[in-house]
């Protein structure tokens, strides 16, 4: 199995199941995660995403012995039908999707926590575009989403070298959202998951597709989409539900519809 799925307190826990390659990505392991993204987007108990590793690593990018294999899929297959997939459904999905990352993320695997909404590092966990080691380009959207996140200069240089950063670098830099002790880890990602899905879950997608949207439009274009977003939101049961509660002074309890 390939992806350990389990689902608990409105989070979707999907886990890189192939630590014995620090699990990088096979053909099977690739499908098998677009198909726990579909599910999970479908499934309406599923409030919030964690995408994580088995083992000591998060994911090391391709497996290499697959890429050339005579007899595997062609590199122009695995980006196209591997890895870019993959990036779309995270952006896609409007519910939340959290990176966990665990170990080191290399590679295809660090460009997929990158476009996950907001990424959690553990402190000795560390993040490399492996690409230029090889001779290759960044993929899985990583020529896009990492000079967006730390600006083209940094993006370039990390991209060129293929210099290892750490957990607590890539915070510092806001390539991710936070790094946590390796003791507090698993405890505060669980925390962190369980509060956003008990979020307004609706609210919470329609700003993921306001925000996917930021850098391609004008001012004029973002306020009119945040109109019909807002519009959207409106309608919602949480909006009603999160109004009264502040109104009769109690806390909210959403339901994501």
């Amino acid at each position: 199995m390939e992806i350990i799925r389990t689902l608990t307190n409105g989070v979707c826990e999907l886990k890189l199941n192939r630590p014995a390659v620090f699990n990088s990505f096979n053909q099977s392991m690739a499908f098998a995660l677009q198909k726990a993204l579909d599910e999970a987007e479908l499934n309406d108990e599923v409030r919030a995403i964690v995408i994580t590793g088995e083992g000591k690593a998060f994911c090391a990018g391709q497996d290499l012995a697959e890429a050339m294999d005579p007899e595997g899929p062609e590199l122009q297959s695995i980006v196209k039908d591997h890895y870019n997939p993959i990036i779309e459904r995270i952006r896609a999905i409007e519910k939340p999707i959290i990176a966990a990352v665990n170990g080191v993320a290399a590679g295809a695997g660090a460009n997929i926590a990158l476009a996950c909404d907001i990424t959690i590092a553990k402190k000795s966990a560390s993040f490399i575009q492996a690409f230029s080691k090889i001779g290759l380009i960044p993929d899985s959207g990583g020529t896009y989403f990492l000079p967006r996140i730390i600006g083209s200069q940094k993006a370039l240089a990390l991209m060129m070298t293929g210099d290892k950063i750490s957990a607590e670098q890539a915070d510092q830099m806001n390539m991710i959202y936070k790094a946590v002790e390796d003791e507090n880890f698993e405890t505060e990602v669980k925390s962190f998951a369980e509060n956003i899905a008990a979020m307004p879950t609706r609210g919470l997608g329609l700003t993921k597709k306001a925000v996917n949207a930021t850098f391609s439009n004008t001012l004029t274009e973002q306020l009119a989409l945040e109109e019909v977003l807002q519009t959207e939101a409106g309608q919602t049961y949480d909006f009603r539900e999160g109004v009264n509660a502040f109104l009769e002074k109690r806390k909210p309890v959403f339901k994501g519809e």
